[in-house]
């Protein structure tokens, strides 16, 4: 490759003096001597004399430089042909060739003057100006060609010298011109391809995909345009030397000169050299453009690497923030599915992953040169997948474990709460014959039997099987129970010594205690019959088969009156703020279990590609208008509410704060119920469909979907039970204010859920409900009006019977509304309100009191214009209204000021 840089830069081309080159005052024609020496002849030129210096020193270098180096070494022959000239044209060129030539010579031929007297003259000339000339080669004069035949052979000449070298000067010349032009091609090329391979070893890899794309792109281009350039330039070297065999090709008998033999051969040269060049440079871009792509490949690695990495630690994150075990058997089912829910998601990163991995495992082996920077990430990836892995399972054996614990649990304190429920329905009175205490004792051992089924009658082995789970609070829970079932175990021991004897001897009679629970049971023990309800001043008898209240251990042994031997034991319980809470996350949790049940049995099933074939065409896309807003009371509650009032176990006085911080998420109800009447009606129209039957079958329910989506509406109402409950167990405590205050939050709350229940039925009203400001008050009344006009005041329509209508007050405007009533399809009637008049606030004003009755009072509209007189049913509504108005009243007065 670098041969052609290294080469000595020629000082002539012969584009430099292609003038000079036509004027053929001398030819390289391409003959050779005997001994191979390469021949320059000096045709006849009239004005040889008067050729510049410089012409004639250009034109005799350029010839000089073209035979090899190893023929211009012999020595070069010059023939001066001078036939048709004079002596002083001889002396002149020997003259001029002698201070001139720049090459070695050999032999000079000088063909003299044919006419006599040059001849002679020449003859004398040359013997005395011989040294003149400062030859140190022989000078030969000749008379003829035919005397040149005898020194130099015919072949070697041309037809002027009487040979038979075929020789053209102008295709000397093109030929002349070409090789030197793909000489520089040939270098030329040469330099760009050595340009781009240093500018190839030099360039950084870029650290992104984007660059290296770019890069590879560059390259490549570049890569391809100058093997475009190589091909052109072989191509050319092709052609000419196709141009230079053309005498060969075209007949046998030719033969190349000598000269046109080193043509040839300089082409061929040219040609292998810049054959050699481009296999160097593709074998150089082969390398490089490998080292590229997988350049590029490295980055597109390092790209997904930090993709994946980034959302395998996001799961890894997530997986550890599930520290829960739960503390109740649904709470672990949720955690499970939610654990279950986590590992799906976590399947696709997983695989990209375990794929990325593999991926690079294959570069490895494909030799790729960034081996140190992949094999490290790809046991990351291996490694981050199988703690994900590990992980997951270990999660899921300790929510197994949980899970179990927890069933056990559950069912040794139903096991307790039945086995209370047995003593507790036991009636004295029957028990006072032997016959009653042996069917009695028979039905205890029969339920003592069923004891193995809590498989909690060893502590210690149990507390040793689950100790892994075991926190603080699952402990106390399962010492309270064991503690229960002990107590219980007590009970029933006391009870089978007390039937014993009286199974043995009828003792005196015990006046019959039977107590009752203030509840019944969500569900009853089997065989088990729940006592009549009996009057007690000072305790509610409670006897619960489940939830917190039950669990708390809290339950009192009461001795019922008589002959100790034959007292019952049974259980009671104090009306306190601790069962009133117990009963309010009870109630709570079963109401969120209800809400999923829902969600996930009905509106996600209308997801179902499985079921779509069996929802009605009028449910199709109604998801929103059937549910409302229910996944979002849902979500409230799940995740909010319920957590929040679990833990006012141990501080009841936190309850309040609850309500009053939750005020405005409570809201969300009022969205649910004005949405209700479009749900109940699309119900209506598709309740009987075969797919909610489906549905209902699947969940197991007992009711169907129309009395679940009651439950938002009958919960909210609920809340404000139980504070009233509250309220008194804690009067004159610390926390009434606040309790009072919650208490009138929920009231406030189902207040504008009701009003806006009506106001959504108002019809015919042009304008914008959501414009005329807050909803205050609504209510039915009757109304009379009068209106003034002119000075004259005239009733604008006598009425003995009043107008019924229904009032919307808002804080801009006052609408009277017409009640409405229809049936719809069978059903319960549904009210609307058909809108009559509005009274702008800013312009009303109110008189308290009417002369002969006080439950009215008047409204009057510009300067009393307009006057309505309004009786409402009771003086506490009437002074509510009023109220309320005046409030109205004096913000705007105040907004004026």
């Amino acid at each position: 490759t670098d041969e052609i840089m290294q080469q000595e830069i020629r000082p002539l081309v012969a584009v430099d003096i292609i003038e000079q080159l036509h004027r053929q005052f001398a030819i390289l024609s391409g003959g050779r001597g005997k001994d191979g020496a390469p021949i320059i002849t000096f045709p006849e030129f009239a004005g040889f004399s008067e050729i510049p210096d410089d012409d004639f020193l250009n034109v005799v270098t350029y010839l000089t430089s073209i035979p090899s180096l190893e023929a211009a070494s012999i020595g070069f022959i010059i023939i001066i042909d001078r036939r048709r000239d004079k002596w002083s044209a001889v002396k002149a060129s020997l003259t001029r060739i002698a201070g001139a030539f720049p090459g070695n010579l050999q032999l000079v031929f000088v063909l003299r003057p044919s006419r006599f007297i040059q001849r002679a003259i020449a003859d004398i000339g040359i013997k005395l100006y011989r040294d003149d000339f400062k030859m140190k080669v022989p000078i030969i004069m000749l008379n003829s060609v035919s005397d040149l035949h005898g020194y130099i052979d015919k072949s070697q000449l041309t037809r002027e010298l009487g040979g038979t070298l075929e020789y053209g000067h102008s295709q000397w010349i093109h030929h002349r011109t070409a090789i030197e032009n793909f000489a520089m091609t040939v270098k030329t090329t040469a330099q760009m391809l050595q340009t781009f391979g240093t500018d190839l070893a030099e360039t950084e890899l870029p650290n992104d995909v984007q660059c290296t794309e770019e890069l590879l792109s560059s390259h490549t281009d570049h890569h391809s345009k100058l093997k475009d350039e190589l091909k052109l330039a072989v191509k050319q070297g092709a052609t000419l030397l196709t141009c230079i065999r053309e005498p060969v090709t075209r007949s046998a008998n030719s033969k190349l000169s000598p000269d046109e033999l080193e043509n040839v051969a300089t082409v061929e040269r040219l040609l292998a050299q810049l054959d050699e060049t481009e296999k160097a440079f593709d074998q150089f871009w082969t390398k490089h453009h490998l080292k590229l792509e997988q350049c590029l490949q490295l980055r597109h690695f390092e790209h997904d690497f930090r993709e994946v990495k980034l959302t395998l630690d996001n799961l890894m994150e997530t997986q550890a923030g599930f520290a829960d075990i739960g503390d109740s058997v649904t709470r672990v089912e949720n955690l499970l599915k939610e654990q279950k829910h986590l590992e799906e998601k976590g399947q696709e990163p997983l695989e990209k992953a375990q794929s990325l991995a593999l991926h690079g495992e294959q570069l490895i082996q494909n030799n790729h040169y960034a081996v140190d920077s992949i094999r490290p990430k790809c046991v990351e990836l291996r490694r981050i997948c199988d703690d994900f892995t590990n992980e997951t399972k270990k999660k899921y054996d300790i929510l197994g474990k949980s899970l179990e614990l927890h069933k056990q649990l559950d069912k040794a304190s139903q096991w307790c709460e039945a086995g209370i429920y047995l003593l507790a329905s036991q009636a004295v009175d029957k028990c006072q014959s032997q016959e009653g205490a042996e069917t009695a004792l028979v039905e205890i051992e029969k339920f003592l039997v069923t004891a193995k089924e809590h498989q909690l009658s060893n502590p210690k082995e149990f507390y040793n099987q689950f100790d892994m789970i075991l926190t603080p609070e699952i402990k106390a829970n399962a010492q309270r129970i064991v503690q229960k079932l002990e107590d219980v175990q007590e009970m029933f021991d006391k009870r089978q010594v007390s039937l014993k004897k009286l199974a043995a001897k009828q003792t005196r009679p015990v006046q019959p205690v039977a107590p009752h629970p203030e509840s019944s049971p969500k569900r009853a023990s089997p065989k088990i019959t729940r006592p009549a309800a009996v009057e007690n001043t000072s305790y509610h008898f409670q006897v619960r088969r489940r939830g917190p209240a039950a669990q708390n251990g809290n339950h009192a042994l009461v001795r019922a009156q008589g002959d100790k031997s034959a007292g019952l034991l049974v259980t009671c319980k104090p009306h306190t703020q601790d069962h009133i809470i117990n009963e309010l996350i009870e109630t709570e949790r079963v109401y969120v279990e209800e809400l999923q049940s829902i969600i996930e049995g009905y509106a996600s099933e209308m997801d179902n590609p499985n079921l779509v074939h069996l929802i009605p065409s009028a449910l199709q896309n109604k998801k929103e208008v059937l549910f409302g807003n229910l996944p979002e009371i849902y979500y409230f509650h799940n995740r909010i509410f319920l957590k929040e009032i679990e833990n006012c176990i141990e501080n009841p006085d936190l309850l309040a704060r609850c309500f009053l911080k939750r005020k405005e998420d409570l809201q969300i109800y009022e969205k649910y119920c004005q949405n209700k009447p479009r749900s109940e009606a699309l119900w209506r129209q598709c309740g009987d469909s075969i797919f909610f039957q489906e549905c209902q079958r699947k969940l197991d329910h007992k009711l169907s979907l129309d009395a679940y989506l009651l439950k938002p509406v009958q919960r909210i109402t609920k809340y404000q039970l139980l504070l009233k409950e509250m309220l008194k167990c804690s009067k004159n405590s610390e926390g009434t204010a606040e309790l009072e205050e919650a208490l009138a939050t929920v009231l406030d709350i189902i207040k504008s859920v009701n009003d806006s229940m009506h106001q959504i039925a108002i019809t015919g009203y042009e304008g914008d409900v959501s414009e005329l400001g807050k909803l205050l008050m609504q209510g039915s009344f009757n109304v009379w009006t009068d209106h003034k006009k002119g000075h004259n005041k005239v009733k604008d329509l006598a009425r003995f019977k009043p107008m019924q209508r229904h009032l919307f007050l808002y804080t801009k405007m006052l609408l009277f509304c017409k009640k409405r009533e229809e049936n719809t399809d069978g059903h319960e009637k549904t009210a609307s309100y058909s809108f009559k008049n509005s009274l702008k606030m800013s312009t009303v004003g109110i008189t308290e009191n009417v002369k002969g009755d006080n439950k009215k009072f008047e409204i009057w509209y510009n300067g009393r214009e307009e006057v309505y007189i309004i009786q409402a049913s009771s003086v506490e509504l009437k002074n509510t209204w009023i109220s309320e108005i005046r409030k109205v009243l004096t913000g705007q007065l105040e907004a004026c000021r």
